[in-house]
Parts: structure tokens; sequence; C-alpha cells
């Protein structure tokens, strides 16, 4: 049968767990994009859109501010109706429609319902999901972050047999990597060889047949492997099995919390990282990301912080007419002590 996908517009899915570094994929595809003009659809859990202000301007020839769209109103996967589906079309009316769009979805979302929404009449005819691609987080995945404890889970079984027991992050890492077409294996650097063949291999394990895997540090891909994959995922769905399928479940995300702490500029940075660093530790936060005032610079100061690992960077001034404050997205599972949380952050911000 004939390859009709090559008339229709084509999507990438940008998928990945919090902090796997979809957006500093997704910067480099810009800063590398070889004449294609992109569209981004990017979609955040919380309620600041830091993902978006981080790719705005990265190559305005290649994706003028236009062209990307945020979504902060839930999970992508939660609001394809509601959300999603305006948006695509809304950019698929467009006079000049872009060549490639490109989606990232939050570190919370499974992917099949949203190649699934490309099904919708209003789309089929014109868009097709080139490919999922997942990105993985190979320290992470290394230190055993998605892995169940089989020991307290087989105990917790006996106790009570009756009671699921799952974990909400191995099931959702499943779920992403069963959807892919291609998974990147990031921040490779951060481990040695032996670790990092071992966690390409139970990845791989994961995975469907014939998915590549790629290795990759800062999020450094050819944008021609990740573009032209012509997967029309949205053709395949029965090859992609996912745990909320084949369990009954509606996706929500009751599992997990979020919410934002504001403040003030903060004088010293390396004290905000060493109070983030104790209340991760003590929390057990999987995400902190956000925007930082710091006393007396004119640039902002971005905070990324996955597990452990805490990031910050200078990135740009702060520009005319905007507020200099400082916004911190938390994410972590149910059960989060906001106030105590709340309390550690306020305490080194002005």
């Amino acid at each position: 049968m004939a390859n009709t996908a090559s008339a229709k517009i084509p999507t990438t899915v940008i998928t990945g767990f919090l902090g796997a570094g979809k957006t500093t994929l997704i910067r480099h595809l810009l800063e590398n994009a070889k004449g294609r003009r992109l569209a981004l659809i990017i979609n955040e859990f919380g309620d600041v859109g830091v993902d978006g202000e981080l790719v705005k301007g990265c190559n305005d020839a290649a994706c003028p501010e236009e062209d990307i769209v945020e979504l902060a109103n839930g999970c992508i996967c939660c609001t394809v109706a509601d959300d999603f589906l305006p948006t695509m079309t809304a950019l698929l009316d467009r006079p000049s429609p872009p060549d490639h769009i490109i989606i990232e979805t939050s570190g919370l979302a499974l992917p099949k319902p949203l190649v699934k929404a490309f099904q919708w009449p209003d789309i089929r005819t014109r868009a097709t999901v080139d490919g999922v691609v997942a990105l993985i987080d190979a320290d992470a995945v290394a230190a055993g972050r998605f892995a169940t404890d089989e020991a307290a889970l087989a105990a917790a079984r006996a106790a009570d047999p009756n009671l699921d027991h799952d974990s909400p992050l191995e099931e959702l890492f499943e779920d992403q990597l069963a959807c892919a077409d291609m998974v990147v294996l990031n921040k490779s650097d951060l481990v040695d060889a032996d670790t990092l063949a071992a966690v390409e291999a139970q990845v791989d394990a994961e995975t469907r047949p014939g998915v590549k895997i790629v290795r990759a540090a800062h999020g450094a891909v050819d944008i021609g492997a990740l573009l032209g994959i012509v997967a029309a995922a949205e053709d395949d769905l029965d090859a992609r099995p996912s745990h909320h399928e084949a369990e009954g479940e509606d996706h929500d995300h009751d599992d997990f919390d979020s919410f934002v702490v504001s403040g003030d500029a903060v004088a010293d940075p390396d004290t905000l990282v060493q109070a983030l660093s104790a209340l991760i530790a003590a929390h057990d936060v999987l995400r902190v990301k956000g925007m930082v005032a710091v006393a007396g610079k004119p640039m902002r100061l971005v905070v990324q912080a996955v597990g452990p690992r805490i990031q910050h960077f200078f990135d740009r001034p702060w520009q005319a007419g905007e507020a200099r404050r400082t916004q911190l997205v938390v994410i972590g599972q149910k059960g989060l002590d906001r106030a105590a949380i709340e309390a550690d952050i306020q305490a080194v911000l002005g």
C-alpha cells in the first residue's frame, strides 16, 4: 500500500520522565534545524511555563515565537479534546503551516492517548505522528529511581493481596518506552561504560522489537535521526501496549503533587542550591525547576533539579517590564509536605 504520510505534516512526540532533558533536546533541534520551519507544542505539569521560556528565542528563524504554543492546563494526555485538538487545528489552519511539528509532553504524560488523537478526523487527513521519541535519563535509571522495591512490594502484597502496590513511576516509565519509535539514552556522560551498557540492556527489554536506542549527552542528537522516522504511529496503536489500558484504568495524576513557590530575590545562589539539596533529600522531591531572581544581578537564574542533581545557570537578562521574582515548580509523589518545603525555600529568599 502506498505511503500517504508524506502528504501530511509530520509530527514528532517527545516524551520522557521529569528531568530527562526534553527541553534541552528541543533547544538542540532548534539550533540545528537546517532550514526547517518548526512549530512547538509544549505541555507542562505545573502552573508556571518554564520549558516554554527556555526555548523562546533560541532560533527565531527555525521557530518564531508565534509558533511556540504552551499548554499549561494539565497533562496533555488528559486534556486532548479541550486543549490539544484545538491547538493542532489552529496550527494546521495557518496560511503558512510549519514543515514539522514537535510536541513536548509533560514528564507525567502517557504518550499513547496523544498519538490516538491523531485519528481525529480533522487531524488525520492533515498530520501524522512521524515518530514517538522517548528520552531516558541514564543516570536516573542506573540509580533505580523507576524501579519497584521488590522486597517491600512482596511484603505489602502478603499483608493484603487485594491492594494495588504497583509503582506509578515504574508504570509511567514502562508506558513511555512501550510507545516509543526511538529511545534517546540521555545523560550518558554521567555514568561509566559498564553502567551505561546495563541501562541500555534494561531499556531495550522494555521496548518493542526494532526500536533504535541512541546514546546522547546534553540532548545532542542529529536532527536527521530524530525527524523523518515516518512511523505513522497513529496507525500502529495496537502494537504500543499501556498499563492503564490493560488494567482498565483512567490516567490521572492523583499519584503526584505539584505546586509553585514564589518569592523575591535570593542573595546567594549557592545558599539556595544547598537548601534545595537538603529538602529534595528530606522530602523525596522528584523535580524542581524555575526562574530565580538574584539580588544585584541583571540576569535571571535558571534552576533545574532532577532528584539529587541540581543545575543552575544564568540564561538571559531580565526584560524591561518583566517582574523580577523567583518562581519554582516543585513536583513529587503524593504526600509532599508543602508547608515545610515552602518554608525551607522562603527562608533563603529575600
